[in-house]
């Protein structure tokens, strides 16, 4: 990480904020850079967890839904809509895990317009230590307790539900 700053950042952007465009908007501008801000900062702490498996978070996201699925395999399309990336994401990373012998890509056995992804034995034991270390890690996680977890998820919740992200329950 990097050296703290002697002043928070988002506190001085509300400050300015406020003096330019008024008291309403600052709670979303203030909420949305914090947001932004501890994505960044949690994405820098993951991926140094997983660095001794020469992971970003991102490819571990792919190679557990690999591990997780019934066959050890999808096809790229399905794990785009999974993943909720672009095609060429989704071949950027089956490609990196591929070139560290986590996963491989075959052709589908009855349609040869698709490729899947499958994972290797070497995957699935990368994806368990991988997971066992990010478990240790609190996921990044550590200065929260569980309440305070679950209060964060459902806000977000809530959020991703009225954006569309996906259908109520």
């Amino acid at each position: 990480m990097s050296e703290r700053l002697p002043c928070d950042p988002i506190a001085e952007a509300a400050r300015q904020w406020e003096a330019h465009w008024g008291a309403e908007p600052v709670a979303a501008m203030t909420a949305v850079t914090s947001i932004m801000r501890v994505q960044q900062i949690l994405l820098a702490r993951l991926n140094a967890a997983l660095k001794p498996w020469e992971l970003s978070f991102p490819r571990y996201e792919a190679l557990m839904l690999l591990f997780y699925s019934r066959r050890g395999s999808l096809p790229l399309g399905k794990m785009g809509a999974r993943l909720q990336v672009h095609p060429t994401s989704v071949t950027s990373l089956v490609d990196g895990l591929g070139c560290t012998g986590l996963a491989r890509r075959e052709p589908h056995e009855h349609d040869r317009r698709t490729t899947l992804a499958s994972i290797t034995p070497e995957g699935r034991r990368v994806a368990e230590q991988a997971t066992a270390a990010l478990h240790d890690a609190r996921f990044g996680l550590d200065g929260l307790d569980d309440d305070q977890l679950a209060e964060v998820s459902g806000l977000l919740d809530r959020l991703r539900e009225g954006a569309g992200d996906f259908a109520p329950a």
